[in-house]
C-alpha cells in the first residue's frame, strides 16, 4: 500500500487546463439543468414507483402464502429523474463557480472529492430508480441497495486518495484494492435487480417483460458501469489516461453523455401505459 501524502501536489494544473475544465463543467452542469427541467415539464407526476415492506402475518416459517404485502409510499418517477439530474447540474455548477479554487486543489493533488459526494448522492438515487423499475418493491431492499451503493462510491474516494498519479506516478506502485472492493460492493446492487428477474421469467407459465426491455437493461448497466472503466484506465495509465486530467475531463463527459441516457430510459417507464 502507498504511503498518505494527502497534500502531495502531483498534478500539473495549467491555467488553460483549469479554464477548460470550468467551461466543461459550466455545459455539463446546464446540459444536466436543462435534461431535469425538460422531464418535470413533459413527465407524468403523478405515476410513482410503489415501495412497501412484506408482513409474514406470523412467527418465522410462515409461508409466504400467509403474507400480505403492504405499500408504504410511492417514488413519483418524474421527479426521482429529475433530481438525478438536477443534483448532477449543481455539483459541477459548484466546482466551476463558487468552489473552483478548491476544485483546482484537488486536481492538482490528483483527486476529486467533489466528485465522490455528488456520484454517491446521484448514482444511488439511479439505482433506486433501476431497482423500483424492475420489481424491487421492499423498501429493505431498496435501503440495503443504496448503501451498498454508496460503499462502492466510497472505495472509489479511497482510491484516489491512496494512489499518487500525475508526473510522480510511473515511481509510484498503484494500490487496487480499493478499486476490487467497490466492484464487489457495486456488483451487489446488480445481483439483488437480475436473480430475482431471471427466477421470476424462469417460473412454469411466467411471461417475461418484451424482449426491448432487455436491451434496455444490458445498456443501463454498462453506463452505469462506465465511471469504474474510466477510473481502471486512469490508474492503468493506458494512453492519454497516463494523464490525471485526461481521466478528469472524460469524468466530466460521462457525466452527461452516460448520466443522461440512463435519466432518458428510466425516465421512459412514464410513457409505458399501465
Amino acid at each position: 500500500m502507498p504511503s498518505l501524502d494527502f497534500d502531495r501536489e502531483t498534478v500539473e494544473l495549467t491555467n488553460d487546463n483549469a479554464a477548460r475544465l470550468r467551461k466543461l463543467n459550466l455545459g455539463a452542469g446546464l446540459l444536466h439543468l436543462i435534461t431535469g427541467v425538460i422531464i418535470i415539464v413533459i413527465g407524468d407526476l403523478d405515476f410513482e414507483l410503489p415501495v412497501g415492506g412484506f408482513n409474514i402475518s406470523g412467527p418465522p416459517g410462515t409461508p409466504l402464502s400467509n403474507g400480505v404485502l403492504n405499500e408504504f409510499f410511492g417514488i413519483p418517477l418524474a421527479i426521482g429523474v429529475a433530481a438525478f439530474s438536477l443534483l448532477s447540474a449543481f455539483f459541477h455548477f459548484l466546482i466551476a463557480v463558487p468552489a473552483f479554487g478548491g476544485y483546482k486543489s484537488e486536481l492538482r493533488r490528483g483527486r476529486n472529492r467533489f466528485r465522490w459526494v455528488e456520484y454517491s448522492l446521484s448514482s444511488t438515487l439511479m439505482i433506486i430508480l433501476i431497482g423500483a423499475t424492475t420489481g424491487i418493491v421492499d423498501l429493505g431492499a431498496l435501503i440495503a441497495l443504496a448503501f451498498a451503493n454508496i460503499s462502492m462510491i466510497l472505495f472509489g474516494w479511497i482510491m484516489e486518495m491512496v494512489n499518487i498519479t500525475g508526473d510522480e506516478a510511473p515511481s509510484e506502485k498503484v494500490w487496487f484494492t480499493p478499486f476490487w472492493m467497490g466492484c464487489i460492493a457495486g456488483v451487489g446492487p446488480w445481483l439483488a435487480i437480475l436473480v430475482p428477474l431471471w427466477f421470476n421469467v424462469s417460473q412454469d407459465g411466467a411471461q417475461g417483460p418484451p424482449g426491448f426491455v432487455y436491451g434496455i437493461i444490458v445498456s443501463i448497466f454498462f453506463f452505469f458501469n462506465t465511471f469504474a472503466i474510466n477510473q481502471w484506465l486512469q490508474y492503468k495509465r493506458v494512453g492519454k489516461w497516463a494523464d490525471y486530467l485526461h481521466g478528469e475531463r472524460v469524468y466530466i463527459i460521462l457525466s452527461f453523455v452516460a448520466k443522461s441516457v440512463l435519466a432518458w430510459q428510466i425516465f421512459a417507464n412514464t410513457l409505458i401505459p399501465v
